[in-house]
């Protein structure tokens, strides 16, 4: 005959249960706390981060002068105190800004496009990039990253809870509502990264418009945005992290797929509007 399965002590079950579900909220507290750690720290340091991930250089007064000399153009015009200026290597025509406001704020133009870019490009671009600065763009990035950390948590405290309010009963749960539970704890992160690349091509559409408020011109920033749709595949080659991607003025990566997923508009959207300003 088969053996009897021990008998399971129901304070003994108890006990088990209470410490796996403490043991897993433990550690979903611990990570909460780490992440918001990180992203206070990348909030205030935003700007290093960016510029070391791509190695940027502080760019030289008397070797950059007439760089120095737009960027200070426009900010006159703008009311909006000097940036740090600095310059990173790249062949590609692109531009960012980072820092978290105005007073603590850099604009980092790529050597390719110092060199193609004649001068009224050049201001148009750096308008664009001026206005991402005066609209806080970099506060709302850091906010939005929150946002998407905080429901991704939740969303996996969720989860968990059922699992573990279902191994409680024996799994005598209901299977449906299980699957739509993970569907869901699934799905949120994933349509709130969505909708933050929405609202962050409508951010670009804003600083376009901005770089045409500031250079009183839309010529110069369309004839930059022409030029970077022209060039040949984007080189890469493993300098720009993709995690500062959506800091360029143009994705360094021109991604293929549909514009849900990218954080920039189509190049031939925005020239498309820019032509009609």
């Amino acid at each position: 005959m088969p053996e009897k399965e021990p008998r399971i002590s129901f304070h003994e079950q108890i006990q088990r249960n209470k410490a796996k579900s403490g043991y897993f909220f433990f550690i979903m507290i611990i990570s909460i706390i780490f992440s918001m750690s990180y992203i206070v720290f990348g909030y205030y340091n935003s700007d290093k981060i960016a510029l070391a991930s791509v190695g940027a250089k502080k760019a030289d007064i008397s070797q950059y002068r007439q760089l120095y000399n737009s960027v200070e153009g426009l900010t006159l015009a703008s009311g909006m105190p000097m940036p740090k200026i600095y310059i990173m290597e790249s062949e590609q025509t692109n531009a960012f800004a980072t820092g978290r406001d105005p007073q603590h704020s850099v604009i980092c133009v790529t050597t390719g496009a110092l060199k193609k870019l004649d001068k009224q490009e050049l201001e148009g671009v750096l308008g664009h990039e001026l206005s991402h600065i005066a609209n806080f763009d970099i506060r709302f990035m850091t906010l939005t990253a929150v946002l998407i950390g905080m429901i991704a948590i939740i969303s996996q405290i969720f989860l968990r809870s059922l699992w573990y309010r279902g191994s409680n009963r024996e799994g005598k749960g209901n299977p449906i509502f299980m699957l739509i539970a993970i569907a869901l704890a699934i799905l949120a992160p994933i349509l709130t990264q969505m909708v933050q690349f929405a609202i962050s091509r409508k951010r670009e559409y804003a600083a376009d418009a901005s770089s045409v408020k500031f250079t009183r011109s839309p010529t110069g920033l369309i004839g930059a945005l022409k030029k970077i749709k022209g060039e040949h595949a984007p080189e890469s080659s493993g300098r720009i992290n993709k995690a500062v991607a959506p800091l360029f003025m143009s994705d360094p990566f021109r991604k293929k797929f549909s514009e849900l997923f990218s954080t920039h508009p189509a190049l031939e959207k925005r020239i498309g509007i820019l032509e009609r300003m």
